[in-house]
């Protein structure tokens, strides 16, 4: 993959959960200064002395009760996103070369969360670095209209007529740059080596449901026409997708190019990985299987679908994919309790999404004990400006009534802005602990 094909965009500005840890996108020379080398050293070390403390175990610990369904005490997990762009603004880098400044935001949101957010997440002393890859994607590409900082944005959807754009679809395919990711990864190692634990750590997708794909090939508005007038050309793409990602998790599995998704890894539309029920038996470190790994699904987009049109054209073609899955999540924003009867089908489903769309009530009933229940209270508060404290308490203090016996992890993300209040997030989080503690 040449240089030219990479795609530049503003260095650590896009701080959305899906892009935890990737670096694709950022031009850089690999020549670091000697003072950006002191800055990203001295960043490590304090990531490394926070990553030793005693209750970073034991969050790791709860993480890992909760995820094996043995606890009942409810975790936190605040991912302020592009909030984090207020907690840290740009300008207050120090580093200049483009992957520096990603770096550097890394490690000083790895202090944040340590010394402010004080939520559950764990903050350990390693440093992932991905591979350089190129995705060819699906054969056809849709044109961005407008979306520049961050904004939205419509596109040109690229299949107008099924019988003559169809052909021109192709299965995608990973083209690894095995010479850069292989410079990049030593530059880590003679940056962090002593100080955090460097490793090659794949990230290959963040959902593998599909429709948004499909959507950005042919537009929302034609494909929900589509369920009524073409419903045979929905069935034909959506197991040409399903198919093309099978073939693609067959390629990362035989190439070895998988990494366990397990430990601190972020699952899912929230959570994270660890668990004592993964991997499965007969594991090998060196090649990682998708039976060792968390599976992940939703369909957000088809949320104006009918549950029988869900089970009908999304659904089947998503199954194959999940069955692959050691555990699996399921969910975004969508509300899950009118599709939970089907989504219930996915073997070793752990984690459900249940979003501020969702009906509490009803997905703490089908829930129970038996699943991880993701409750995603409104970012809006956060978004406001000064934060309505009174509001966000009788908000969370609702919500865990409402799931009071499930096992439940608060997840607070999906914010834009935090309203040039960074202090916001910080705040939610003292909250939720609060009401948390009102429960025992």
């Amino acid at each position: 993959m040449s240089e030219a094909a990479i795609e530049i965009r503003e260095p650590a500005s896009e701080q959305t959960a899906a892009g935890l840890g990737t670096t694709r996108g950022i031009a850089t020379s690999l020549l670091f200064q000697a003072s950006e080398k002191e800055t990203l050293r001295r960043l490590a070390s304090r990531v490394a002395e926070l990553a030793a403390r005693p209750q970073e175990a034991q969050k790791a610990l709860l993480w890992t009760r909760h995820n094996d369904l043995e606890s009942a005490q409810p975790l936190i997990f605040c991912d302020p996103e592009n909030g984090w762009n207020e907690i840290i603004p740009l300008s207050t880098l120090s580093c200049v070369d483009p992957l520096a400044r990603v770096w550097e935001m890394h490690l000083r949101k790895e202090i944040f969360w340590a010394t402010e957010m004080l939520d559950d997440r764990v903050v350990e002393a390693r440093f992932d670095v991905p591979y350089y890859y190129e995705d060819t994607g699906w054969g056809l590409q849709e044109k961005r209209v407008g979306g520049a900082h961050g904004g939205s944005y419509s596109w040109e959807a690229p299949i107008r007529d099924y019988e003559r754009d169809f052909p021109s679809l192709a299965f995608p395919r990973i083209l690894v740059d095995r010479a850069r990711t292989d410079r990049v990864l030593a530059l880590a190692h003679e940056l962090f080596d002593g100080i955090l634990e460097v490793r090659l750590h794949g990230l290959w997708w963040w959902t593998l449901g599909m429709t948004w794909d499909f959507i950005k090939l042919r537009g929302l508005g034609n494909f929900m026409m589509d369920l009524y007038d073409n419903p045979a050309w929905i069935h034909r793409m959506m197991k040409f997708m399903s198919e093309g990602l099978l073939g693609k998790l067959d390629f990362l599995e035989r190439e070895g190019l998988l990494s366990a998704n397990t430990g601190g890894s972020y699952v899912g539309s929230g959570g994270f990985g660890w668990t004592s029920q993964l991997p499965a038996p007969g594991h090998d470190p060196a090649r990682v299987r998708t039976r060792d790994m968390w599976g992940f699904a939703e369909s957000q987009e088809t949320v104006g679908v009918s549950t029988e049109m869900f089970e009908e054209f999304v659904f089947p073609y998503q199954l194959p994919i999940l069955e692959r899955f050691g555990l699996n999540c399921y969910g975004c924003c969508e509300p899950m309790d009118p599709r939970w009867q089907v989504v219930k089908r996915i073997p070793r489903l752990r984690r459900v999404s249940v979003s501020p769309w969702a009906n509490r009530g009803k997905m703490a009933e089908a829930l129970g004990g038996d699943y991880i229940l993701s409750l995603k209270p409104s970012p809006t508060p956060l978004a406001q400006g000064p934060l309505d404290e009174a509001e966000v308490r009788a908000s969370l203090r609702e919500d865990l009534r409402a799931t009071r016996g499930c096992v439940v992890e608060l997840l607070m993300k999906d914010n834009h802005t935090l309203g040039g209040g960074p202090a916001n997030a910080v705040a939610w989080c003292r909250i939720a602990r609060e009401e948390i503690g009102r429960l025992s």
